[in-house]
């Protein structure tokens, strides 16, 4: 089942003499449950191509579909809502609230929603993610890892069918990278989802279903792993 397509999707930021052409006419499909890689230099476009996934970012001209909904041709308060419900986020900064404890960062964007996060889920996040005793403190009373496996507990809160990654390893050690991998592997499979995640590591991309490279704003390679 495709849960998500692009359509000659492509961004021009300037005009005149001198555009940059970010991205031009990317199209390509992904099956619900993959976990996807999208490598490529910096400045290659990735970042963008990202963006434009998730609703934060508007394409000069394409589409994005996801599971059937034609995004960008959404009013801009309903694409805000489904993009709230579609899709969860996870950033390389972490971009926690500082005054809000790890629980309280987790159940934000279900309360964003006007929604209560049901407690056996947010339980079962906690387990999952090994936060169970930490889920009443603050960001910076905790690691790194933790930081990053509260994000990820995030972005998970919403039940979202896409959880778009954008470097979400790159200020972790090799110890806690591997284990953020680990966990983004295990939580996809528990709860049927699909992985979108950017990297510049090769390491990262290995572990991945199928790696998608991007160059100077198109699609150079798309490869199915040995992870298949």
């Amino acid at each position: 089942m495709i849960i998500l397509e692009t359509i000659e999707l492509s961004k021009t930021y300037g005009t005149g003499e001198n555009p940059v052409h970010a991205l031009a006419n990317v199209s390509f499909q992904i099956h619900k449950g993959e976990f996807v890689t999208i490598v490529g230099p910096s400045g290659s476009g990735k970042s963008t191509l990202l963006h434009m996934l998730g609703g934060l970012d508007v394409p000069t001209k394409g589409k994005v579909i996801i599971n059937g909904t034609d995004m960008y041709a959404l009013p801009e308060h309903e694409l805000s809502l489904f993009r709230r419900r579609e899709l969860g986020f996870i950033f390389q900064s972490f971009n926690l609230i500082p005054i809000l404890t790890a629980e309280e960062n987790i159940c934000l964007p279900v309360l964003l929603d006007g929604l209560n996060i049901e407690t056996a889920y947010l339980d079962h996040l906690l387990r999952l993610l090994d936060l169970q005793d930490r889920r009443g403190h603050l960001p910076n009373e905790l690691s790194g890892g933790q930081q990053q496996r509260v994000a990820i507990a995030r972005a998970l809160a919403n039940k979202p069918s896409i959880i778009l990654a954008d470097e979400p390893t790159g200020n972790l050690d090799s110890k806690n990278r591997l284990q953020v991998l680990e966990l983004l592997k295990s939580s996809i499979r528990s709860f049927d989802q699909t992985l979108v995640l950017i990297t510049h590591d090769p390491e990262v991309a290995d572990h991945a279903d199928r790696i998608i490279k991007i160059e100077d704003g198109v699609i150079t390679n798309d490869v199915k792993t040995v992870n298949v």
